[in-house]
């Protein structure tokens, strides 16, 4: 790192929200132009959203890999590769003329983001002390959340004056930054004494992973007989249950259930997760809701959506003052509360409101969400051993990127719910409304799992000494 004026850490997180631009452009962008896309295909928007439920499926079935791979291949050569494995998977995207071929690149481009993203977030936990992983995490967090900001409207600008192949064909340029900025700050790191694969687990918690995903997105769509979708979820069910009883015996599991038994990265994999299903929701929902309900552009909702990222990013200059002055465990219950409330409001926005009520009330919300990530992200490896980090950070992806598929598909089932007991075909705002209002209770109910937290929970993070401060002075004699 001699050639580099930057301290390592603080180009280890800027290298890696390279990686985070790309992904999250991609991810924002594509659900603002999905009716475009839908359109052009000739396809309804609801069955298109099959394109990003095929990325968020492969990225549960391959980020359980990414730290085995890491370990093993080094951090370097298995960042770069993915790199360039997702600007392929993008052209392959920008080349499609079916769904069928859409769905299969998205697949493609999810296996680059499945070893990206986790991988670098290994490199960041092991480069830097847990007294600044708040602070780390704002410096890796800050330049990514510009994808979110310049998305929605660039992807409108895009689907409205070119095309929506375009969109796909801006990762090129930061890929290329990317790949090249990985070859020369991030150093190899190979384990020479990593366990082999653990094949069989793979194959058990790949498969039901992939049944769960599957099968949850293909209830009520009618794209498959309406038996497989059954079939798909109860042998999901099961790969799961298997994998539970093979890791309990496996030396070597590919993911270690064990580490559940740390409560603090327990309730960031629970917790966190029925949290996550409603941001999943929420992204697919909003822009659906504002150019199939409100009949506004896609540039048009891009300009209002883009105000969550807006707020998310100033969130994250306060990231660290806020949880060392409070703690985790009084920000996650109560800003809980206030997100889940704010997810069920959004189904009561309507056309005829202001857009700046709208701008200024995502804006809010995006704020809050953000700082709920920050703390449930930094909070998950506060008590988690240097040699279990790998897996530790293997297992929170997985759950992550599941938490959001799944909110993807609840989202679209309550719309395709809605419109069978209207007896309807075409979309209408009571159905957002009902969606939202059922993904905004599932937020809520994480709830729970934040109040279970100890008062101190997470402290060598946060920086927080809530319970020492209780405690007082030793008593004299003693």
């Amino acid at each position: 790192m001699s050639d580099s004026a930057l301290p390592r850490s603080t180009l280890v997180p800027l290298i890696v929200a390279c990686a985070l631009f790309m992904e999250n452009f991609d991810a924002t962008v594509i659900a603002t132009a999905l009716p475009a896309i839908a359109a052009s295909m000739g396809e309804d928007p609801l069955r298109l959203s099959l394109a990003i439920t095929a990325y968020l499926l492969s990225l549960a079935i391959f980020i359980p890999l990414s730290g085995w791979m890491a370990d093993r291949y080094g951090a370097r050569r298995v960042f770069r590769n993915a790199i360039l494995i997702f600007v392929l998977g993008s052209l392959a995207c920008a080349a499609s003329q079916t769904i069928g071929q859409l769905v299969a690149a998205r697949l493609f481009q999810g296996l680059g983001g499945a070893m990206m993203v986790p991988v670098g977030r290994l490199v960041l936990l092991r480069s830097v002390d847990k007294r600044h992983l708040v602070t780390a995490l704002s410096y890796l967090t800050i330049p990514a959340l510009m994808a979110p900001i310049m998305a929605p409207p660039v992807g409108g600008l895009i689907v409205t004056y070119t095309s929506w192949r375009v969109i796909f064909l801006i990762n090129l340029p930061i890929g290329a930054l990317g790949w090249y900025l990985v070859n020369r700050y991030i150093h190899d790191t190979p384990d020479d004494e990593q366990p082999p694969l653990d094949l069989a687990g793979w194959m058990l918690l790949g498969g039901g992973l992939a049944g769960l995903v599957l099968g949850f997105e293909n209830i009520g769509k009618h794209v498959l007989p309406d038996y497989v979708a059954p079939a798909l979820l109860a042998a999901g069910t099961l790969l799961l249950g298997l994998y539970a009883l093979h890791a309990r015996q496996e030396r070597a599991p590919i993911l270690r259930l064990s580490l559940l038994r740390v409560a603090t990265f327990r309730t960031s994999v629970t917790g966190g997760s029925l949290f996550r299903i409603g941001v999943g929701a929420f992204s697919v929902l909003m822009p659906m809701m504002l150019q199939l309900g409100f009949g506004l552009s896609a540039v048009e909702s891009g300009l209002i959506t883009f105000a969550s990222a807006v707020g998310g990013l100033m969130m994250k200059t306060l990231a660290k003052s806020l949880t060392r002055r409070y703690g985790f465990r009084r920000l996650l219950v109560s800003n809980t509360l206030i997100c889940g409330t704010a997810l069920i409001l959004c189904g009561c926005l309507r056309p005829f409101m202001p857009y700046a009520l709208m701008i200024g009330f995502l804006g809010i919300t995006g704020f809050l969400r953000s700082l709920q990530f920050t703390c449930v992200n930094a909070m998950a490896f506060a008590d988690i051993d240097e040699d279990d980090m790998s897996q530790a950070t293997s297992f929170s992806a997985t759950a992550q990127q599941l938490a959001l598929s799944m909110g993807v598909g609840i989202g679209v089932q309550v719309l395709n719910i809605s419109l069978w007991a209207r007896g309807a075909t075409v979309l209408q705002n009571l159905d957002f409304t009902i969606a939202f209002l059922v993904v905004g209770l599932i937020s809520l109910s994480s709830w729970y799992s934040f109040r279970l937290l100890s008062p101190d929970a997470g402290s060598s993070v946060s920086g927080h000494r809530l319970a020492l401060a209780h405690q007082g002075p030793a008593p004299a004699g003693h």
